[in-house]
C-alpha cells in the first residue's frame, strides 16, 4: 500500500463484499497515488497536498492544503500567524492540542475534536502532549511559508505555506 507511486489510468475493478462491483475506465480513471502520512508528511515539513507539489502529481491542488502535523509534547509555534489568508480545519488524530486565537483558548482534547477558523483570524498553537492533528486549509497560496525565528524564511525543499498546524 506504500508504493509512493503514480499510477496511469487503467482499467480496474474492485469488488467489494458481497456482491457490488466498481469498474473505472482508462477515461475516467485519475492517477492514484497511494502512501503513508507520517513518511510523506515527514519528507516536506508535514505536508501531503498542496500547490507546492509539482504538477502532475496527484497530490497537487491549487484549492486545498492537507497537513499530517506531527508534534512532540511542549512544540509550540514559534510566532503567531498573522493576517491568515485562507480558511482552515483541524482535527485531532491523537494527544491534546492547544490552538490560541484572540480572546479564546481551544483544547482539542479527545480524538475527532476539530476546530474551523476563517480568513483573518490570528492564532498560535501548543502540544500539551505528543500530538497529531489533520490540517485542511483553503485555497492553496502559492508563497505564504513560515519564517524562522529572527525573520529568515526556514529551509524546504519547496515553498509550502505557514505551518498553522
Amino acid at each position: 500500500m506504500n508504493d509512493h507511486s503514480t499510477t496511469p489510468p487503467t482499467t480496474t475493478t474492485a469488488t467489494t463484499p458481497p456482491t457490488t462491483t466498481a469498474t473505472t475506465t482508462a477515461t475516467t480513471a485519475p492517477a492514484v497515488y497511494t502512501g503513508k502520512a507520517a513518511p510523506d508528511a515527514a519528507a516536506d515539513r508535514g505536508w501531503l497536498l498542496g500547490h507546492f507539489k509539482a504538477a502532475g502529481d496527484p497530490r497537487h491542488s491549487e484549492d486545498v492544503e492537507i497537513k499530517w502535523g506531527v508534534h512532540p509534547k511542549g512544540d509550540e509555534r514559534a510566532r503567531w500567524v498573522t493576517g491568515e489568508e485562507r480558511t482552515a480545519l483541524q482535527v485531532l488524530i491523537s494527544g491534546r492540542f492547544r490552538l490560541e486565537f484572540p480572546g479564546r483558548t481551544v483544547v482539542l482534547a479527545e480524538q475527532g475534536d476539530y476546530v474551523v477558523w476563517g480568513r483573518g483570524v490570528d492564532h498560535s498553537w501548543y502540544a500539551e502532549e505528543d500530538t497529531v492533528v489533520l490540517t485542511v486549509r483553503w485555497p492553496s497560496v502559492p508563497g505564504y511559508r513560515a519564517e524562522a525565528p529572527g525573520g529568515a524564511s526556514s529551509p524546504a525543499p519547496f515553498e509550502p505555506p505557514v505551518a498553522a498546524c
